[in-house]
């Protein structure tokens, strides 16, 4: 399903006094724009995950194939409503106390009943069975072992959620244990050495959220981190002459793209949508701003994610004169400033986008200068992640420019449902719906037998293609520094982990 992409990890540097030699070579730091502001795995488990503070039930290899992990089988009924999930024995929480069924289920519970891929799926209940956790369904859905290797369904500890039962503290089974956490810049964390697997090559490791590029290349640069991700151009560039540092440029399965609130009078019409996207200039965009000509995104899908990129659709165009031909069918006309008027109201809508990716201001920037061309006004908000999906839940929301990973499950289809399947997502349509689309998501999750798929898969693509509930501008290049004595390093392309547990110093 998707390509094998190697390359490396990234942590980060706490601002703390220059180590010794040996406490250089014994830990880790890793550098990343995101933070990590919560207990809550509904809204931190990406970093838990990555982290290896918590475990999933359910894992995967960096070729998106399922692999135990707490759970050593799987398994459905006949009549696929009854899933069966077998767990490992001699498991512990870093606090000390048993993994067991119990433990699982009240966590996935939470999950379950938290926004997610897993309030996503057909689930009418879990429960625990002796040494196994039982997931009943109200139709069948292939699909769940994959959404069970998902960052929001990681396992925490019961001791992990206060008297309340809401998260208070970082509890797992990890390789990784927590020593420190400040939230919402830095983690400190420690070799578990009680860990039911492969004890990670090194003792100690660090995170930190550092959301300026610059600061993340200077941290590569002068060695205060050793995995340094999400680099910008020019600090990449810079850090290709570095002899100290590897770069490294990898394709994954995410997306530059724009989410349009399609209830919005101005953009329910879906001329509208796709007036904006033949406004951009797609090509100028991936060879300006991100320097790699061959990511402009011709359709949603990248080739990286082959079960789900439609060769056969026809190339997303730039045509200036046929976006205002399409804005002139719905009435809308030229006013003296150049900006479009309609029933007396200008086209002036807002964008939000955040800094934490350094490409999206600027790509922001263009879109403000392409878009005027064909009489858009375009303002940009750049502040945090967070108002994007504020802005979809009170429905304030204009569009907003992000990157989206259509592979955070092993099969997108858990993400793709979760977008754009009924109600649409935070990260995916807004005030759209469609019936075909959510009946082929549907069928599509009810088997994991990919010629069977196809058809539907196919299918998705051509409508989403069409209708544009989200805009693809770029096809996502993961630009990456290591410091040049790491060992061992693998970038995972599901971006489920920074593999620390596997890296360790040259000698």
């Amino acid at each position: 399903m998707i390509r094998r992409l190697c390359a490396a990890i990234f942590f980060s540097a706490l601002f703390l006094p220059l180590p010794s030699l040996a406490e250089e070579k014994s830990r880790v730091t890793i550098a990343s724009p995101w933070e990590v502001s919560s207990f809550d795995t509904a809204v931190s488990g990406f970093a838990i995950q990555a982290l290896e503070i918590m475990e999933n039930l359910v894992d995967a290899d960096e070729t998106g194939a399922l692999q135990p992990g707490l759970a050593t089988s799987w398994s459905a009924s006949d009549d696929g409503l009854t899933w069966t999930f077998q767990l490992r024995d001699g498991v512990t929480f870093h606090d000390g106390t048993a993994f067991d069924s119990a433990a699982a289920a009240q966590s996935l519970t939470r999950s379950w009943q938290k926004p997610g891929v897993l309030a996503k799926a057909p689930v009418t209940g879990v429960s625990a069975k002796g040494d196994a956790v039982v997931f009943t369904l109200e139709r069948p859905f292939a699909a769940l072992p994959a959404i069970l290797a998902h960052a929001t369904t990681i396992i925490q500890a019961p001791s992990a959620l206060d008297a309340d039962g809401q998260p208070s503290a970082l509890i797992g089974t990890g390789p990784f244990k927590v020593e420190r956490f400040t939230p919402p810049q830095s983690i400190d964390l420690l070799r578990n050495d009680s860990y039911w697997g492969a004890a990670p090559k090194i003792p100690a490791a660090s995170y930190l959220a550092a959301g300026r590029a610059e600061t993340r290349a200077l941290l590569a640069e002068s060695g205060d981190a050793d995995m340094v991700f999400t680099l910008d151009p020019s600090g990449f560039a810079r850090l290709e002459n570095v002899d100290s540092v590897k770069t490294l440029a990898v394709p994954i399965p995410r997306v530059v793209t724009l989410k349009v609130n399609a209830a919005h009078r101005f953009f329910s019409d879906p001329r509208a949508r796709q007036a904006l996207s033949l406004a951009i200039n797609r090509d100028g965009i991936a060879t300006a701003i991100t320097r790699f000509p061959e990511a402009a995104a011709g359709q949603l899908f990248p080739p990286a994610l082959s079960g789900w990129h439609a060769p056969s659709l026809p190339r997303l165009g730039y045509d200036v004169e046929a976006a205002k031909g399409l804005l002139a069918e719905l009435g809308w006309t030229a006013g003296d400033d150049g900006i479009l008027v309609k029933d007396g109201e200008r086209f002036s809508i807002l964008l939000r986008t955040f800094p934490d990716r350094p490409e999206l201001p600027l790509m922001a920037a263009a879109l403000q200068d392409q878009w005027r061309e064909i009489g858009v006004e375009l303002q940009v908000s750049v502040a945090s992640y967070s108002e994007i999906p504020a802005g979809h839940q009170d429905g304030t929301l204009h569009v907003a420019l992000y990157a989206r990973n259509y592979a955070l499950t092993p099969d997108p289809i858990g993400t793709v449902l979760q977008d754009f399947g009924p109600g649409g997502g935070d990260w995916g349509a807004m005030g759209w719906e469609n019936t075909e689309v959510a009946d082929a998501l549907t069928a599509i999750s009810a088997t994991g037998d990919q010629a069977l798929r196809s058809k539907d898969i196919a299918k998705v693509a051509r409508i989403l293609h069409d209708e544009l509930p989200v805009i693809p501008i770029v096809w996502y290049q993961h630009t990456v520094a290591v410091a040049s004595g790491l060992q061992g390093v693998v970038i995972d392309p599901l971006q489920r982990s920074y593999g620390l547990s596997k890296v360790s110093w040259s000698e």
